[in-house]
């Protein structure tokens, strides 16, 4: 398992960031637009995963951690 690189106020931002994507997801595919929607959700998906792994890829290329914040 890759190590923990995401962490304190980043990780809560990226958990806020999953809700309104999803959020913007579900109305934009309820209103027709799908390309929008679809984007939204795909951007849900990484923040939410992100959030829930305490990892991030683009962080580890980057070498970013935010774990102790």
């Amino acid at each position: 398992m890759p190590q923990k690189n995401v962490g304190g106020r980043d990780r809560q931002i990226r958990a806020l960031l999953a809700v309104a994507l999803s959020i913007v997801a579900v109305s934009r595919l309820r209103s027709g637009q799908k390309r929008v929607g679809l984007l939204a959700a795909v951007g849900a998906l990484g923040f939410g995963f992100n959030a829930t792994t305490c990892f991030c890829g683009m962080n580890e290329m980057l070498g970013f951690d935010t774990t102790e914040e």
